[in-house]
C-alpha cells in the first residue's frame, strides 16, 4: 500500500501547488481577494484548482477503495495517470480552455476506472461473504 500513500500525497501535493499558482495569478493579474474574477487568466488558474478539487474528492477515494480490492501497485498506475493528466489539463487550460480535452479525460478515466473497480471489488467480496 506504500504506492498508494505515495500517490495520495502526491496528488494532495499537486493540489497544494495549483493552489499556490492561484495565488500567484491573483498578485500577477490584480485580483485581490475574496475576488474570483476580474482577469480571464487568473480566472483559468482558479478553474483548474476548483476542477481539481472537484475531481479529487471522487479520485481520492476511489484509489484507496480499488486498492483494497485489487492489486494497489496496479491502482497506483492509475492513480499515477490522473496525476499527470492533471498537469496536462493544466497547461491546456491556461494556455487555451477549449483544449483541455485530453488532460480531463486523462483524470477523469483513470478516476471512472479506480471507482468502479472499487464497487466490483466490494460487489465480488460482498457475494463471496454472503
Amino acid at each position: 500500500m506504500a504506492w498508494i500513500d505515495i500517490i495520495t500525497a502526491v496528488a494532495l501535493l499537486q493540489y497544494i501547488y495549483f493552489g499556490a499558482l492561484v495565488g500567484s495569478a491573483r498578485g500577477k493579474y490584480g485580483v485581490s481577494a475574496p475576488a474570483i474574477t476580474g482577469h480571464e487568466m487568473f480566472e483559468r488558474y482558479y478553474r483548474v484548482q476548483m476542477n481539481t478539487l472537484e475531481l479529487l474528492i471522487v479520485f481520492l477515494p476511489s484509489l484507496w477503495l480499488a486498492a483494497r480490492y485489487w492489486s494497489p501497485v496496479g491502482m497506483a498506475a492509475l492513480g499515477a495517470v490522473y496525476v499527470v493528466g492533471r498537469f496536462v489539463y493544466l497547461k491546456a487550460y491556461v494556455k487555451d480552455p477549449a483544449s483541455r480535452s485530453l488532460g480531463y479525460g486523462m483524470s477523469m478515466m483513470p478516476a471512472l476506472a479506480l471507482l468502479l473497480a472499487g464497487l466490483s471489488g466490494a460487489a465480488l467480496a460482498a457475494i463471496k461473504s454472503a
